[in-house]
């Protein structure tokens, strides 16, 4: 959500930033309906300042047994006093509909993204390891002989309906490893705290976020009003809702595991085949809670934290930062990590890596106490796949596969498989 005061005070840097993003100008819409409501705002005062001068001049008209004035000035108090509220009720009504339509306006880029108007904009920023040279076609992940036993699309489309699967055996093992794999590294190596959160949520936490207003066809609510989390960034980032922290806690880094849920809403035709694009998927997420100095730095830490997992899982990937027009709503800037897939022969989005800025925090009224005393300031808030488990899934069978079907696994995934080290081409472990 957006200051109202840094757009009254530099309306064109506002539509600067949203130019970025592709967007036409709407500050003079915002500050005609702030002035609006302002000035019923001060009618209302000024009414009020009436109302109360001719109820002390009642009182003393009541007091000098002046009668006929004293009734005067009552129906006059009594006016004022229906006056006012109608002008109190027209400001209300006008403060909820500013607040709404900023509710609606996306974040504001930093200087440093790049402007564009879709993916194709995009600016890679590097690339770690060289991808695989295959001496037979490599198949997608799905096609893999090793893989179809333990990954049943038939049977969650009769169980669920379309882009849902049900993994098991082999396969299961291997998405277990990997969101353990994760966490430990995020744990003990990169200094995040683990977290397991509740997968339903209120909808004030959607709005904290940015998924409420305008995303809402993107996810579920139950008949009973929670939402059902599209990713644990939610309910991470909500644990400051409504707070006030020390400035000596922060950062606060936190990371955790959890079933997701999206409807995909728009994205019919798309990726359908396969397990890249679910209804219901697992994902390992990063969150970090900064002061206002430390963002930027954080967002880079993040990245790295994220590039961490490909790298030990000796998974080809490059890094880029997304364009304006491609950036998500809530983001000042983001950082793509996309995996190679030999399968596609392309690379693919497997983690999103945001600097927010105090956008959510705004929404969610979440401040920090300088150190040394000063009013509260709002904290800055990070989000990052750490990363995709069901994307990441794919990648490593699709990278590790042989040509008799069967699927070398990272080194760094042994350890979680007892000692096994190989999908078997009849999709057990060995």
């Amino acid at each position: 959500m957006h200051d109202i005061r840094a757009i009254r005070e530099n309306p064109a840097a506002f539509d600067a930033a949203l130019a970025l993003r592709n967007l036409a100008p709407v500050s003079p819409g915002i500050l005609a309906l702030d002035a609006d409501r302002r000035a019923r705002i001060a009618s209302a005062e000024a009414a009020q300042a009436e109302q109360n001068k001719a109820s002390k001049e009642a009182g003393a008209a009541k007091g000098r047994g002046d009668e006929a004035e004293f009734e005067r000035l009552r129906a006059f108090v009594s006016a004022k006093k229906d006056e006012v509220a109608a002008m109190q009720a027209e400001a209300t009504a006008l403060d909820a509909q500013l607040r709404d339509l900023l509710l609606t306006i996306p974040n504001l880029p930093v200087d440093s993204v790049p402007p564009g108007k879709d993916e194709d904009d995009n600016v890679e920023i590097r690339r770690w390891g060289t991808p695989r040279a295959f001496d037979f076609a490599p198949r997608e992940h799905f096609e893999i002989a090793g893989v179809k036993p333990g990954m049943d699309f038939e049977t969650a489309a009769k169980l669920s309906g379309a882009r849902f699967v049900v993994l098991k055996g082999g396969v299961a093992r291997v998405q277990r490893a990997l969101a353990q794999f994760m966490l430990d590294l995020h744990s003990s190596e990169h200094g995040l705290e683990e977290t397991w959160t509740p997968v339903l949520v209120l909808s004030d936490m959607m709005y904290g976020t940015g998924q409420l207003p305008k995303f809402g066809e993107d996810s579920y609510q139950t008949r009973e009003g929670w939402w059902l989390i599209p990713t644990s960034e939610v309910t991470l980032t909500n644990t400051v809702n409504g707070d006030v922290v020390e400035a000596a806690s922060l950062p606060r880094r936190m990371v955790a595991h959890s079933q997701c849920f999206r409807s995909e809403a728009g994205s019919a035709g798309r990726d359908t085949a396969g397990m890249l694009r679910q209804h219901q998927f697992e994902k390992v997420e990063m969150v970090s809670i900064t002061d206002a100095e430390s963002g930027l730095a954080e967002h880079g830490r993040m990245t790295k934290c994220a590039e961490a997992v490909l790298e030990r899982l000796g998974l080809p990937y490059r890094t880029i930062v997304l364009c304006g027009g491609d950036m998500g709503f809530g983001a000042r800037i983001t950082h793509d990590l996309e995996v190679w897939l030999p399968g596609q022969d392309k690379y693919r989005e497997i983690s999103s890596v945001s600097y927010c800025g105090d956008f959510q925090a705004r929404r969610m009224n979440a401040r920090y106490r300088p150190e040394g005393g000063g009013k509260p300031e709002f904290v800055h808030t990070l989000n990052g796949s750490g990363l995709a488990v069901g994307r990441t899934l794919i990648a490593v069978l699709e990278n590790g596969q042989q040509e008799d079907g069967s699927v070398e696994l990272p080194q760094a995934l042994h350890p979680y498989l007892g000692g096994k080290t190989r999908l078997a081409a009849d999709g057990t472990l060995a």
